[in-house]
């Protein structure tokens, strides 16, 4: 099969000679090595992208099998079992649902310790995302690098004007100002500058999707400035519910999701899934929780890698969810959506901090079951790459 480069603004690896992307658009670990050797890169503009590809085969097969989930007694051997389902032609999905955090006046929470601490010795990745408060992001940090476990580590710096750009400005500037705003010293943690790279900064929350044409620009602009940082950079915080579609289609933001595309491991897409229901996680489902999948549509429709997905807020409503027998019901269900897609690196549930009508007391009732569940259950995923189906996954 014919390997292609689109140049349209910004590189693209669309497909790769020999074979369809792997798993859902996710890069196997020699894709670059083989992209750099093997391919005889073709410059393609958007007028002749569609007839090309058709006449190349490029189209997407259907929607692969959902996720099996298999439930285990004891803790089980992520390295053994991802072997023994590579053996049978399966990948291994792990649970990918972790916890936000708030400032706090005191120490870390021991339980939310415990559970980083039971993952990490497991080498199962957890997900913590952190506002205004550096100390478990630090300690996190610190059980990566020596365990080398790919943890998830979020961290925002909130308050007006870290919250959102000025859009008063033309997009270039106002992301130079914002993205020198957030790397202040009183701002960005120093004691967190060592491990920029081993965490993914956001700088921008629940932003305009009105203005998607400037936002997309001021995306552009804010992502090269973080890896020119060595930062990785997690995009918009989009509120429940937005963007729209229109708004991912217009010229600007279809090239930052190119970029995005080119470089998985430095940017992402954070986005927040509440169902807006204090009884139903899965109400609205996929305009609400599960509507990453749009977005994976749209970059699928414009031959776009599926861009790295950060869920940085999840959960019911901002201030109340379920029991937490109810919750881990539905947090199994999430849990099975996202394992069929590789580039859902996690989500983090709202929220163990000050305010917002008490819920950390209820979030933090789900530390242990959220933890016990982590390690007791794992997913078997059909490789390959296919459609979205939306309705493969209604609970």
């Amino acid at each position: 099969m014919l390997a292609l480069l689109l140049v349209s603004g910004v590189a693209e690896l669309a497909a790769w000679e020999g074979a369809l992307p792997a798993a859902r658009g996710s890069r196997p670990d020699n894709a670059r090595g083989a992209a750099v050797q093997t391919t005889q890169l073709l410059t393609i503009t958007r007028t002749t992208l569609l007839p090309l590809m058709a006449r190349t085969g490029l189209l997407l097969p259907p929607a692969l099998p959902p996720p099996v989930p298999v439930a285990v007694t004891e803790p089980f051997d992520v390295e053994s079992v991802r072997a023994a389902l590579a053996a049978e032609g399966k990948e291994l999905g792990l649970a990918r649902i972790g916890f936000h955090v708030g400032p706090d006046d005191g120490d870390t929470d021991p339980e939310l310790l415990a559970w980083m601490a039971a993952l990490d010795a497991a080498g199962i990745p957890f997900v913590l995302k952190s506002v205004d408060n550096a100390e478990p992001v630090m300690q996190a940090v610190e059980m990566k690098v020596a365990s080398g476990v790919p943890h998830v580590i979020i961290y925002r710096r909130s308050g007006n004007p870290l919250d959102v750009p000025r859009y008063d400005l033309p997009p270039e500037e106002a992301a130079a100002i914002h993205w020198a705003l957030h790397l202040h010293r009183d701002n960005f943690p120093p004691e967190l500058m060592p491990y920029k790279d081993q965490l993914w900064l956001e700088t921008v929350n629940e932003i305009d999707k009105e203005r998607a044409a400037w936002l997309g620009l001021f995306a552009q602009e804010t992502a090269r400035l973080a890896i020119l940082d060595g930062f990785n950079w997690a995009a918009f915080g989009w509120s429940s519910g937005e963007p729209d579609v229109e708004h991912w289609r217009v010229p600007e933001m279809r090239d930052f999701l190119r970029l995005v595309a080119a470089h998985p491991d430095r940017l992402a897409i954070a986005v927040h899934e509440y169902s807006l229901d204090p009884d139903d996680v899965a109400e609205g489902y996929p305009w609400l929780v599960g509507r990453f999948q749009h977005l994976f549509e749209i970059a699928d429709s414009y031959r776009i890698r599926r861009p790295t997905v950060l869920i940085t807020e999840w959960g019911w409503t901002h201030e109340d969810l379920p029991d937490p027998e109810t919750a881990m019901e539905q947090i199994a269900w999430a849990n099975w959506l996202y394992a069929a897609y590789p580039q859902v690196k996690g989500a983090a549930i709202w929220y163990l901090g000050p305010n917002f009508g008490g819920i950390s007391e209820k979030a933090r009732l789900l530390i242990e079951p959220v933890r016990e569940y982590t390690l007791h259950h794992y997913f078997e995923v059909e490789p390959g790459w296919g459609q979205i189906d939306v309705t493969l996954f209604w609970p």
